[in-house]
């Protein structure tokens, strides 16, 4: 008996369907759906036998949550651990749901901090400045094709190397902690390079002076020399705060920082 091997077309198709993991999302068993989806190839190429065939599925229709980019690892992994289940005799069937368990938590962090908290707000803030800068459509171009090279990119690597892999990778991860510790550098990566940007692309000026003449003191000045866009970082500072401490939804404090901004200007206490 030949064993039962996936190809690089049967990789192909894992890696387009893997593109609906969010597709169907559901409050019961969130992305599990997709995940069927993902790995309908490689059942539909390695079971001949309907009653495993019906297994397999209803094990990829369990419940599974994690970062929809990296999700692609455990879908290849899980490839891999398909094609094993078949192939080998006495492989149990179950580890391959433990697996996908194990690794739901570690790459949702790993994905939210790195990908979604980290390169998104990047790539959105060079985005905004070259339209800042009078460049136009190229700004929302470069973040849509930024963003899609980093999706793709990731989610092309998890497939075919996560097939490659195994549960070698399984046991890699788990050992040396990578994804704890790359998901700890992104997050202080984050926070140092958005914080950056805060000068750039929150700016507020206040255009009150005091006395008159050749004694007149302009407020805007006194705080550029203490440091420029202080008001601009202090006023970032307080949403943050309200946010993170305080658990103010953004949503309310979005429309409270248009009106102090129309009545701020209005007013005359912004400029």
């Amino acid at each position: 008996m030949n064993d039962k091997k996936l190809n690089k077309k049967d990789l192909k198709k894992v890696f387009w369907n893997q593109m609906t993991i969010r597709c169907a999302n559901n409050y019961e068993r969130q992305q599990n759906a997709g995940f069927t989806q993902a790995m309908m190839p490689v059942i539909e190429k390695l079971y001949d036998d309907q009653d495993a065939k019906k297994e397999a599925y209803a094990r990829h229709m369990e419940y599974f949550l994690t970062n929809d980019i990296t999700s692609a690892i455990p879908v290849g992994i899980s490839a891999a651990m398909e094609e094993m289940n078949v192939n080998e005799d006495g492989f149990d069937a179950s580890s391959i749901s433990a697996v996908k368990m194990a690794l739901m938590g570690p790459l949702a962090g790993l994905g939210d901090s790195l990908l979604n908290g980290t390169v998104r707000p990047i790539l959105a803030s060079l985005a905004i400045s070259f339209v800042g800068a009078g460049l136009g459509w190229f700004g929302p171009l470069f973040f849509v094709a930024g963003m899609s090279i980093v999706s793709l990119g990731v989610r092309y690597l998890g497939v075919f190397q996560g097939y490659k892999q195994g549960v070698k990778l399984v046991e890699s991860i788990a050992k040396t902690g990578i994804i704890d510790k790359i998901t700890d550098i992104a997050s202080i990566a984050a926070y140092m390079i958005v914080g950056g940007f805060i000068p750039l692309l929150v700016e507020i000026k206040c255009p009150i002076t005091i006395g008159q003449g050749e004694s007149v003191l302009i407020i805007q000045e006194v705080l550029d020399s203490l440091a420029p866009g202080i008001l601009g970082l202090a006023y970032t500072g307080l949403m943050y705060y309200l946010i993170q401490k305080k658990k103010i939804s953004a949503i309310p404090l979005i429309f409270i920082t248009m009106i102090v901004g129309i009545l701020g200007v209005y007013m005359g206490f912004l400029g």
